[in-house]
């Protein structure tokens, strides 16, 4: 007689209990690595840089704990898409083709690219016949990649490398003649604006055409995780308006174009 009541407390129970252990469910984030000054490992192994100390701080806003996951940037999407990760924070810029497979934040950095050749170098960026036999080395999949294969692919050889270190890996090796990257990635990998540094800026900083650059940078989330965009946004806009946003971006990025 009394089984059905036992039943369904029993039943509320459980779910109480399943609901509490998904609210403390740690956020899984996943990152590619190096990406300075973005995302990188200090020598103790210790994920560094400006989205990881913000998605913590977005995580302790949500009360909830941050796991991060080192992921190539060519896996980050499938991975996304695969249930390996909650959100991608990774500088993942926003664009329409991306749009497409995920669900995008509100933007939380606009950052500009920048062409990047020797110290020694002739190359003038505006004159096509200059760029005719150079080597130019980009991220594959990036929106670099695109505009650089899209506006320049008729006059350069285009490179296309796994990670950010290995174009300029091979920039100090000679082996590309020009690197083409987002500025603060110039800043932080080459010392672009440094007397000091091998390499120098061509031009001025790259900011159009708006299919390229024009978005900003969101945390990319499955399309079906509205709920989880929102309470980032929310996040977003909260650490904005009490300085910890600011106050992250100083430590990282202090140079007026940005």
């Amino acid at each position: 007689m009394y089984r059905p009541k036992l039943l369904l407390a029993a039943a509320l129970c459980t779910s109480l209990a399943t609901s509490s252990v998904q609210a403390e469910a740690p956020l899984r984030l996943a990152t590619d690595v190096p990406y300075q000054p973005f995302e990188y490992s200090l020598p103790d192994g210790t994920l560094a840089g400006f989205d990881i100390e913000l998605g913590n701080a977005i995580c302790a806003y949500l009360e909830r704990e941050c796991e991060w996951v080192v992921q190539s940037w060519d896996g980050l999407i499938p991975g996304l898409k695969a249930r390996k990760y909650d959100a991608i924070m990774s500088a993942m810029t926003i664009s329409e083709v991306r749009r497409r497979q995920v669900l995008f934040s509100d933007a939380y950095f606009r950052m500009p690219s920048v062409w990047v050749a020797h110290q020694d170098s002739d190359i003038d960026i505006s004159d096509p016949s200059s760029l005719e036999g150079k080597v130019v080395g980009v991220q594959t999949a990036t929106l670099q990649d695109n505009y650089v294969t899209d506006l320049h692919g008729d006059s350069l050889e285009v490179r296309r490398y796994a990670s950010w270190a290995d174009v300029v890996a091979d920039m100090r090796t000679q082996r590309l003649d020009l690197a083409f990257m987002e500025y603060p990635t110039a800043q932080s990998f080459v010392d672009i604006d440094e007397q000091e540094s091998d390499f120098r800026r061509l031009g001025e900083l790259v900011r159009e055409p708006a299919r390229y650059f024009d978005q900003g940078v969101g945390v990319a989330f499955r399309k079906r995780d509205r709920e989880l965009a929102r309470d980032f946004n929310e996040a977003l806009t909260a650490l904005k308006e009490d300085g910890t946003y600011d106050a992250i971006a100083r430590k990282y990025f202090d140079t007026p174009d940005l």
